[in-house]
């Protein structure tokens, strides 16, 4: 007689949302720099998306000039967003792009 292994319950997780932990504007600071440092737009987008929602997507949309269901489109993953609206976010959130010198530039 074979006996039946029991496959171990799986545990569920609730989805991580970034947003919840965005609380203060030096948080926001830190969470909008690291995305611009690893250079993926696709990232930026999402970042500013979770911080819109941290914000209030409403209240950003009215403080940025735009519909709020444009924010909502140029903050959506895969959105090829243009640059002056991503500026139009960010100076809306209190921030700014700052530039610095890459690592790896040339002298």
């Amino acid at each position: 007689m074979t006996t039946r292994k029991r496959s171990p319950k799986k545990t569920k997780l609730a989805p991580f949302d970034p947003a919840k932990y965005l609380t203060s504007n030096t948080a926001i600071a830190e969470y909008i720099s690291a995305a611009l440092e690893d250079g993926d737009p696709d990232l930026l987008i999402a970042a500013l998306n979770h911080v819109a929602r941290a914000r209030g997507m409403a209240q950003l949309a009215k403080r940025s000039g735009l519909g709020r269901e444009s924010l909502y489109k140029a903050l959506t993953p895969g959105a090829k967003t243009r640059f002056d609206t991503i500026l139009r976010v960010v100076e809306a959130l209190g921030m700014h792009l700052r530039a610095t010198t890459h690592p790896r530039a040339a002298a």
